[in-house]
């Protein structure tokens, strides 16, 4: 285990992975949709300072926003009646005042390096690619400055991966229960499933700890589903009438990975009428009469076959539908640490939420929580 964690590189978890898609800081609010639906579900994209050439020697990251962060935006009072100028709008608009939660890391920098950015709050870690070589197997590729050097970006997941290949050398840890381990992060972003569906979009934009959903709960504060950024990513500038005028409950329903049932868009349709959007019911007229709203990522909201994977019932919405793709996961606070981990890597959620058997909401497990506990335990094992 020593060997493994002070031998292996952050390089060697850019093995296979494409390199990152970026966007000039110039770049429109629509050009982050066109993004997000080309990007197989990535949540979130780095924003970049030139204008020109992005990724020349000369561009630096300056910030990072996700899809949610654009809905909030279209949906704000002063842009609701004339998305179409919004989303014309650049991204810059977008970009927090605080420094980026962006962390580059050079390609020889140590797995253990990335897991504390992790666990100091950074959201993203890119690391530039290698270029190729031809020398010595065990010499190391120098990385030159050019107007071609591309970057690769390097998950939670990613680093939850590697630790969870090596989960035996933990031992006893990931056999305890996620509540005796103290994982359990009991302020999670909620709304009620008849609130305003852009509450919760607010919620997750609000939240400190970096959370990708936002829980939705009945009136006994039981599990129901959740909204998350994964699943808005999936959606297009069409989804912001719905954002605009449905509820929790009904978004769910609206962005569930079989596209939006006609019941629940006719409802959005008859609120922006009653509302007087026009320009919002032209952009939803125009997705539907020119588009069909295509699957995304199946892999990631298909049952699995282990006890671990055990899914949730929930109330169904106004419309009599449930909202399959906005299923969570959950476990309970008994769960051993390695059975949370296998669902979360199973299903590609970087969160898993934690419910009593009456599926009251205790608190969630995030892959920074796992992290933390595994990171404790290195001097112990090195």
């Amino acid at each position: 285990m020593a060997v493994q964690l002070l031998s292996h590189e952050i390089s060697d978890l850019c093995l296979g992975k494409p390199p990152l898609r970026q966007l000039p800081v110039s770049a429109t609010l629509s050009d982050a949709f066109s993004f997000f639906r080309r990007s197989s579900g990535d949540t979130s994209l780095t924003v970049w300072s030139s204008s020109s050439s992005v990724g020349d020697a000369t561009s630096k990251c300056v910030g990072k926003i996700s899809v949610v962060d654009v809905l909030c935006y279209l949906c704000k009072e002063e842009n609701i009646s004339s998305p179409n100028i919004a989303l014309n709008s650049p991204i810059s608009l977008l970009l927090p005042q605080r420094p980026p939660l962006v962390k580059q890391l050079d390609p020889n920098s140590s797995i253990l390096e990335a897991v504390d950015c992790i666990l100091e709050g950074a959201q993203s870690i890119i690391v530039p690619r290698r270029s190729r070589h031809t020398g010595s197997p065990r010499q190391k590729p120098v990385q030159k400055p050019s107007a071609g050097r591309t970057y690769c970006s390097i998950t939670q997941e990613d680093v939850v991966r590697f630790f969870f290949n090596s989960i035996n050398h933990f031992s006893p840890i990931p056999f305890n229960s996620i509540q005796s381990l103290d994982i359990i992060e009991e302020k999670v972003p909620t709304v009620h499933y008849d609130d305003p569906a852009l509450t919760a979009l607010t919620a997750i934009s609000n939240s400190e700890s970096g959370q990708t959903a936002v829980a939705v709960v009945d009136d006994e504060g039981r599990l129901v589903g959740e909204i998350s950024v994964y699943t808005l990513a999936c959606s297009d500038e069409a989804v912001a009438p719905a954002v605009a005028t449905l509820s929790a409950g009904d978004l769910m329903a609206y962005v569930d990975y079989g596209g939006p049932p006609e019941d629940l868009v006719q409802l959005v349709r008859e609120r922006l009428e009653e509302k007087k959007l026009d320009k919002m019911l032209e952009l939803l007229e125009d997705f539907h009469s020119n588009s069909s709203v295509s699957s995304c990522i199946s892999s990631s909201s298909s049952s699995s076959d282990d006890e671990v994977a055990v899914k949730s019932t929930r109330p169904r919405t106004n419309s009599g539908r449930f909202a399959s793709g906005t299923e969570p996961i959950f476990c309970h606070p008994g769960s051993s640490l390695i059975a949370v981990m296998i669902q979360a890597l199973s299903h590609r959620f970087n969160h898993v939420w934690v419910i009593e058997e009456d599926h009251s909401l205790v608190g969630i497990v995030t892959f920074a929580g796992m992290l933390k506990v595994l990171r404790d335990r290195v001097p112990s094992v090195l």
